[in-house]
């Protein structure tokens, strides 16, 4: 029987003023930035919980806790390569990641082919293994009255 974990993992992050946001590890040019200990990438934060949560190893807060001043505005490319490695070290390979970004602005459409490349390149897969896209809330609770932004994941680790 072949060994597949999947995992799921969400994060959320508010606005603060700013000049642009860092999602799934680009930055895109905005009128706000996200608030957070580290660089505040929702996308990220929800891939390496989806990881971790594949592995049954907790959550980024564990492992990264917003109390500890290492992590103040540490880029969350770290997060991710800390959870791939997690995944290598007990005989798991990353097989796919699905991200869904939740936000009325900025439009993700545009930069979603890099931020892909981003991710795959983090986790040392092929692009055509990660999708990102985005989606809006109708304009409905905290995404839709453009006061944050919230990410959804999905990850497939499978026995190397």
């Amino acid at each position: 029987m072949m060994d597949i974990r999947l995992g799921n993992g969400f994060d959320v992050h508010a606005f603060a003023p700013g000049d642009g946001v860092t999602l799934c590890g680009v930055r895109v040019p905005f009128d706000r930035t996200l608030s957070g200990h580290s660089d505040a990438d929702v996308g990220l934060h929800a891939i390496t919980d989806a990881i971790l949560g594949a592995l049954a190893d907790g959550d980024i807060g564990r492992h990264f806790p917003p109390t500890d001043p290492r992590w103040k505005g540490a880029p969350s490319r770290l997060f991710l390569e800390f959870a791939a490695r997690r995944a290598a070290e007990r005989g798991y390979r990353v097989a796919n990641v699905d991200c869904t970004l939740v936000c009325e602005r900025p439009k993700i459409g545009p930069h979603a082919a890099e931020m892909r490349a981003f991710v795959a390149e983090t986790l040392a897969i092929g692009v055509d293994r990660v999708s990102v896209k985005a989606t809006t809330s109708e304009r409905l609770g905290f995404t839709g009255r453009e006061e944050g932004i919230a990410a959804l994941a999905t990850a497939a680790l499978v026995a190397a």
